[in-house]
């Protein structure tokens, strides 16, 4: 019975390497558009896809960052400034997008824009704290999502959405996380009503990678602390600060500096015949954070729990 099972596991696995390295033809005359390409994952997937000759339409939020990706990119790469979280940005983004691809469509969305900060715990912040990552992570994501649609669904493309691993089970305070959250949501029935239509939609779902997003983290938790209350302060105490940033610090020395293990996720989804719905990338996504996300509440919680630090007044 095991040696049946064990071959037909062989079978399957073999199978889906199979699928999954059948890629989609011509692409060299299909376009992508990449939001957030100033750095990090949006900056290496667009050299990336432009270095395999695809036609990427990259979209940074500063000038200095389209230049310095302009000067570092084929003349086939074109680069526009824009800032998710404006419709009126959103807005002369789509315009330049419909100018450049015409009827061909568009045939890759990848929504890599994003922030990060502040993290700490809820009481600490401020509904103003949650509502600037929200507008980012996940309203621009929608906004840019449903002003591109139709030369997506012209092109019968794809749309890549990243997510997190802390959209699948949350860690720490913050908008951070319950705005992936939302991603995932969003995706999944996005990617429901687009399958009649031939369009495919795909998850990232990343673990701890070496980029801006932990930098800014840390960078701010700092003034975090410092404007709470004196109230919530003795609550909580000097102590649980210390040790919630050096948390903080052991992610951002931990976190993994290959980011073409995200890249190279976005890519297949891009580029293959058979994307798949959901890529984890990064070893403690695979081996921790979606498994955890599976276990029972009251696992994960006992879990969790031996690495948050105690209050001062904690009972």
């Amino acid at each position: 019975m095991w040696l049946y099972l064990a071959v037909l596991m062989g079978l399957y696995f073999l199978l889906r390497w199979y699928r999954e390295r059948q890629t989609v033809e011509n692409l060299r005359d299909k376009y992508v558009f990449i939001t957030g390409c100033d750095s990090g994952f949006g900056n290496k997937l667009a050299k990336q896809l432009d270095t395999q000759g695809l036609r990427v339409l990259a979209a940074c939020f500063t000038q200095e960052g389209a230049e310095e990706l302009e000067r570092l990119t084929s003349d086939r790469l074109k680069v526009t400034i824009l800032d998710v979280s404006s419709t009126e940005s959103v807005n002369a983004a789509t315009k330049w997008v419909k100018r450049i691809v015409g009827s061909k469509g568009l045939w890759g969305l990848v929504n890599n824009a994003g922030i990060g900060f502040p993290v700490a715990p809820n009481e600490w912040l401020t509904k103003d704290d949650f509502t600037k990552v929200i507008n980012v992570n996940l309203l621009g994501l929608i906004d840019v999502t449903l002003h591109l649609l139709p030369l997506v669904r012209a092109a019968r493309g794809r749309v890549v959405n990243v997510a997190s691993s802390v959209g699948r089970v949350t860690v720490t305070g913050g908008g951070y996380s319950p705005s992936k959250y939302g991603v995932e949501a969003f995706s999944d029935s996005l990617r429901r009503e687009l399958l009649p239509f031939g369009v495919r939609v795909s998850i990232i779902e990343p673990g701890a990678f070496a980029n801006s997003i932990i930098l800014t983290a840390m960078e701010n938790i700092k003034s975090t602390w410092d404007r709470v209350s004196s109230d919530v302060k003795e609550i909580y105490g000097q102590q649980y600060f210390n040790s919630y940033f050096k948390v903080l610090q052991d992610v951002n020395k931990s976190a993994n500096p290959n980011l073409y293990l995200v890249t190279d996720c976005m890519e297949h989804a891009l580029t293959s015949r058979y994307p798949r719905t959901r890529y984890s990338a990064g070893w403690d996504a695979k081996f921790f954070y979606i498994p955890l996300s599976y276990m029972p509440t009251f696992l994960a919680d006992c879990m969790l729990a031996r690495f948050a630090p105690k209050p001062a007044l904690a009972v």
